[in-house]
């Protein structure tokens, strides 16, 4: 896709991300077009992103930089970077563990560390249920990944006695929540809350289902 053609159909920046971003706006911006440019051709979004790209998935990543703290957060199922590579850009005092089993996704979040400088990000190339780390997460986030009830046994288990789950979820949260009884008690998750982010700021609010996870 040429510059011209990008520009033709990726959806101008709205107002709202100077805000979320601050002073890494211009991060945010690089990897928007780099996104822009590459994300169809490379399978990482489809034909019909393009002109909702910053509302409907990088501001809807970002406006859930606030819920995170200094530490190790991990993302499952990263994708393309959402929401872990735009997290990683407006949290840049918080090191990110991005997994993700497929190999051309993982080549493509490795050369967007490279390209937009980031230092806080380590990329794993594997599934959530077979991976090894090192050390547990303090903080762990998901989009898009599963159902609240198949999601729990691949994100729970990474995280460390009192870690906290931060899963991006639909309208429907509430009633994921409301489903998922048994697989929370068997996964120790207490103080299970949905909130819901970005109200009159984002077009589209984000809803995030919180828990601890206490070992």
């Amino acid at each position: 896709m040429t510059d011209a053609q990008d520009a033709a159909v990726l959806e101008p920046e709205p107002a709202e991300a100077a805000q979320l971003f601050g002073e890494q706006i211009e991060v945010g911006r690089s990897f928007a077009r780099n996104l822009a440019t590459h994300g169809e051709p490379l399978g990482l979004i489809g034909p019909l992103e393009l002109p909702r790209l910053w509302t409907r998935h990088i501001l809807n990543s970002a406006i859930v930089a606030p819920l995170l703290r200094p530490g190790r957060v991990g993302d499952v199922g990263t994708g393309a970077g959402l929401p872990g590579l735009v997290l990683a850009i407006a949290r840049p005092d918080v090191d990110f563990v991005l997994i993700e089993p497929m190999e051309r996704r993982v080549a493509w979040l490795n050369d967007q560390v490279g390209a937009l400088g980031l230092r806080n990000v380590e990329v794993v190339r594997a599934r959530a249920e077979e991976v090894r780390l090192a050390e547990q997460l303090d903080q762990v986030t998901a989009r898009a990944v599963s159902a609240l009830r198949k999601l729990l046994p691949l994100t729970a288990p990474l995280l460390r006695d009192g870690g906290e789950l931060v899963l991006m979820k639909g309208a429907g949260a509430q009633a994921e929540v409301d489903a998922s009884t048994k697989e929370l008690r068997k996964y120790k998750v207490s103080g299970v809350e949905v909130r819901t982010l970005g109200e009159g700021v984002l077009a589209e609010p984000t809803r995030v289902i919180l828990g601890v996870v206490r070992g």
